[in-house]
C-alpha cells in the first residue's frame, strides 16, 4: 500500500519550507506518495479556495501549512478539507479555547509558536531579508528540535494509514511550547539543551516584537527599527542553535534519526556508527 499525503501551503512559515521533505530526507523511502499544493507568500480566501483542485488527487490525510491558523484563508480551507483527515500546522492559534474548537470539528493540529513572524513590512524587508530570516528560522526550528516533532507526529499517521487502520485516525493535538521541543531535540550535553532552548525561547519573542512592526506601529522609524530588531534577535537565536550543535558535534554526540527503505526510524549518535 502506498500512502498518499498531501501538503497545502497557504503563505509560509518556516517550518513550511521543509515540511514535505520530512518524511523521505533521502528520496528513498517506499510505501510513501507526497504532493503538494501551493499558494506562494498569500493566504486569502481565493487562494484557499483554489486547493479543492488539489482534492482530485485523493491523499488519505493533508497537512496545511500557514501562518495564523485562525485567520480567514486557513479557516475557509479548513472548510474545504473537512472530510479528509486534516492536521494544521501553523503559529497559532495559541489560547486553548481556540485550539479546543479544532479539535472538536475534528482537526488535528501542531501549533508552533516558535516559528515566529517575520518583519513584513515595505520599509524593512525584501526578498534577501525574507529568505535570510527564513534561514536563521529554520536553522532554530530544525537544530532545537521543533522539526523532529513534527516529523514524529507525521511519521505516526503515516503508520496508521498503512497499517489500514479505520477511521478517525488519531492525528496530534500538540501547542509546541520550547520546552516540549526541545526535548524532540535529543540534545546529550546540558549546556547545549540549556543554548537550544534560549534560541527557541528568543523566536517567540521575535513573534511578539515583528507584530509591533507588522500592525501597530505607524512611523517609518518605528517600523524599521522594530523589525530589524526582531530580525537581529532571529539571528541571535540562529547563533545559539549553532553553538548548541557545537557543542554535540565535539562530544561525537549529535543524534541522527534517519528513515529506513521501509518508512521505519533509524537511530544513531556517534558519527561513524550505522545507524540501527
Amino acid at each position: 500500500m502506498v500512502v498518499k499525503i498531501g501538503f497545502v501551503k497557504l503563505g509560509n512559515l518556516g517550518t513550511s519550507l521543509v515540511i514535505d521533505l520530512l518524511l523521505d530526507e533521502i528520496a528513498a523511502r517506499e510505501g510513501i506518495a507526497v504532493r503538494v499544493f501551493g499558494t506562494g507568500a498569500k493566504m486569502g480566501k481565493d487562494d484557499a479556495a483554489d486547493t479543492a483542485s488539489f482534492m482530485s488527487w485523493k491523499p488519505d490525510f493533508v497537512i496545511i501549512t500557514s501562518p495564523n491558523a485562525s485567520a480567514p484563508g486557513p479557516t475557509g480551507a479548513r472548510e474545504i478539507w473537512r472530510d479528509i483527515p486534516t492536521i494544521i500546522v501553523s503559529d497559532g492559534p495559541t489560547k486553548k479555547d481556540d485550539r479546543e474548537k479544532l479539535e472538536q470539528a475534528g482537526f488535528g493540529y501542531i501549533i508552533l509558536p516558535v516559528d515566529p513572524l517575520i518583519g513584513a513590512k515595505r520599509e524593512f524587508l525584501d526578498p534577501v531579508e525574507m529568505a535570510s530570516f527564513n534561514s536563521d528560522a529554520l536553522k532554530v526550528l530544525s537544530v532545537c528540535g521543533a522539526i523532529r516533532l513534527v516529523q514524529a507526529e507525521l511519521d505516526t499517521v503515516v503508520d496508521q494509514v498503512a497499517v489500514g487502520a479505520e477511521r478517525p485516525l488519531t492525528l496530534p493535538h500538540i501547542l509546541a511550547k520550547p520546552e516540549r521541543c526541545v526535548e524532540s531535540a535529543g540534545f546529550s550535553n546540558p549546556y547545549a539543551k540549556a543554548k537550544a532552548l534560549a534560541a527557541l525561547h528568543i523566536a517567540t519573542k521575535v513573534a511578539d516584537i515583528d507584530f509591533q512592526a507588522c500592525f501597530v506601529l505607524k512611523e517609518l522609524e518605528q517600523i524599521a527599527v522594530a523589525a530589524a530588531a526582531g530580525h537581529e534577535a532571529m539571528r541571535t537565536a540562529a547563533r545559539l542553535a549553532d553553538e548548541a550543535r557545537e557543542i554535540e558535534k565535539s562530544n561525537d554526540s549529535v543524534l541522527r534519526k534517519p528513515h529506513a527503505k521501509d518508512g521505519r526510524l533509524l537511530s544513531k549518535t556517534k558519527l561513524l556508527e550505522k545507524p540501527q
